[in-house]
């Protein structure tokens, strides 16, 4: 996926100063436009900023240079051509489906080949019982700092909360059943818990009998992978035209009254990293730059279109590239959509305690630590369903009589925060793959 030829020094030296101008041009513009200087002069400087950054990303030809490029053109007709932008979502919606045909085979074939082409079928059990005690640790651990974040900046004080009904939010039925349901959401863990059945059953059958069917099982994965690469070339397009979708579908005005409470939430993303995955990384001895390489890529899609989903066949490539075994990659990932939601954990005891400082309600650390168990709990399966954390944060907020116009107020930032949460859940999932692995002593990272 990337090529990466040596520029001469000259050449490096055109690209440096290229770079540092599109910087320059971008921070002008945005100054521009604080100071009230003209908008078409503002604009002008911002996408002549954009354009020199174009033989950078030409000499790299990285997945991820043009992924950012992208990001950042699309953030910018987002904000100066909304209407324009809004029809772009076409785009990413194509390159989701696209990745949603993938997914399913993808999964099935890794789990399988895995199982019973390797007689892997008694380690199952001891990986299965390694990644959830290593989702729970690591999902409770962001819970409790993004608890201690909110409490530090209290974000949420001082917020005036607008006069919604309380009708018009969306709850849906978020009882018990539902949670239990959620935790095996549809094409990705279904797959898994269908491919483990299937996997085992087949490593049973005499070899005579079960080598045919995984013959044409590996050749299905191969394919698969190669499709994936394919598909990936749509990637850049497809994050550009769902982030000038957000900005120009939302106003770069909504964001204004709730700053403090995005900074905090990417603050606390950034405390994670350092105070959390780092350190998880240098215990597990997993080096920390090339796995750094190697969930950038599927971090950053994640992370443009909000959606899992369409960074998972890359990760589980990446992750196999980095080496990690593919059965295990294939089961750890998509069981992590359920078990290991790192930046949606951290987003739920921010929001629900941003939401009672909203709405002027104290609450001690006793009172706060319950609902962080009740999180806990109702947490589990938000990836089955579409902005599933809000449905729990909603569900936890009536539970415990907390406003739901608060919560209403950071509907309209959520999609926002739902980049960072997104992106942070695709690297926690790629790390509990890599983390398992090293636990088995199966992989080969070193």
């Amino acid at each position: 996926m990337t090529l990466r030829p040596t520029p001469s020094s000259t050449e490096q030296t055109s690209i440096r100063l290229s770079t540092a101008l599109a910087a320059l041009l971008l921070i002008a513009g945005i100054a521009a436009t604080l100071f009230h200087a003209q908008s078409e002069f503002a604009i002008a400087l911002r996408w002549c900023g954009i354009a020199l950054f174009l033989p950078f990303v030409l000499r790299r030809r990285s997945l991820l240079a043009w992924t950012f490029l992208a990001m950042f053109a699309g953030a910018e007709l987002g904000a100066d051509a909304p209407h324009l932008a809004v029809g772009t979502q076409i785009i990413s919606e194509i390159f989701l489906r696209l990745i949603r045909v993938i997914v399913a085979p993808l999964i099935f074939g890794g789990i399988v080949t895995g199982i019973a082409g390797h007689g892997e079928l008694k380690g199952v059990g001891r990986v299965a019982i390694k990644a959830i005690v290593f989702f729970e640790i690591v999902t409770t651990l962001g819970m409790i700092l993004g608890l201690i974040a909110i409490n530090i900046s209290q974000a949420g004080v001082g917020v005036v909360l607008p006069a919604v009904a309380e009708a018009s939010i969306p709850l849906g039925h978020p009882g018990w059943h539902n949670a239990l349901l959620n935790i095996f959401p549809e094409n990705i863990a279904q797959v898994a818990v269908f491919a483990l059945l299937f996997g085992a059953a087949l490593a049973t059958l005499p070899k005579a009998k079960s080598a045919p069917l995984l013959s044409v099982l590996q050749s299905l994965t191969d394919t698969m992978f190669r499709i994936t690469r394919i598909v990936m070339y749509m990637a850049p397009a497809a994050a550009g035209a769902a982030l000038a979708y957000t900005v120009g579908s939302m106003g770069l005005a909504t964001l204004l009254p709730l700053t403090k409470l995005i900074v905090t939430y990417y603050t606390g993303l950034l405390a994670f990293v350092l105070l959390v995955l780092f350190p998880i990384l240098l215990i597990a001895r997993i080096p920390v730059g090339k796995f750094w390489s190697a969930v950038a890529e599927p971090a950053a899609i994640g992370f443009a279109t909000t959606t899992s989903e369409a960074a998972l066949p890359q990760s589980m490539e990446n992750m196999e590239a980095f080496g990690v075994p593919r059965w295990i990659v294939s089961f750890v990932i998509p069981t992590g959509y359920s078990f290991n939601l790192t930046g949606s954990s951290l987003y739920l005891s921010m929001a629900a305690i941003f939401a009672a400082q909203a709405g002027g309600i104290h609450m001690g650390w006793g009172e706060q630590l319950m609902i962080l168990a009740t999180l806990l709990l109702t947490s589990k399966g938000v990836a089955g369903v579409a902005r599933g954390s809000l449905v729990v944060l909603m569900a936890t907020a009536s539970t415990l009589h907390i406003p739901m116009a608060a919560v209403l107020m950071i509907l309209g930032i959520d999609t926002l925060m739902d980049m960072g949460r997104t992106g942070m859940n695709v690297i926690g999932n790629c790390m509990a793959a890599a983390v398992v692995a090293k636990w088995e002593k199966a992989d080969s990272t070193n």
